[in-house]
């Protein structure tokens, strides 16, 4: 292996996504709730022990297409950044973007993330 590559079998897998309605409203119906300034998320563990799995959602009330989709942008981009670092483990992750989502400075919504975590009891 070249010193400068990563080893890869030291890597965590990367975070699976969630795409079909079932396993959205599994979340929202089985899972716990946390809301927070900059979105809310839900939660709920599986047993499986495969990596997480993470959906993104915008409602129109946020606005207009091009307003959610960099909502939605913006959340994806902090949950990337922050699972990297922290190991939740077998859990459905649904993170729902609010109108304050697309607002609020990059730091404080990968910190609203966190704290939804762990205000969910995933870590």
């Amino acid at each position: 292996m070249a010193p400068d590559q990563p080893n890869m079998a030291a890597a965590k897998p990367a975070p699976q996504r969630l795409k079909q309605r079932s396993e959205f409203l599994r979340a929202a119906s089985k899972g716990r709730k946390a809301v927070a300034n900059g979105l809310v998320l839900q939660a709920l563990r599986r047993d499986d022990g495969l990596p997480a799995r993470v959906g993104f959602t915008v409602t129109k009330k946020v606005g207009n297409s091009v307003v959610r989709n960099r909502t939605r942008r913006r959340l994806k981009e902090a949950a990337r950044l922050l699972l990297r670092e922290v190991d939740v483990g077998s859990v459905d992750l649904v993170l729902i973007g609010r109108d304050a989502t697309r607002s609020r400075p990059f730091a404080a919504l990968i910190d609203d993330i966190r704290r939804s975590l762990g205000k969910a009891g995933v870590v």
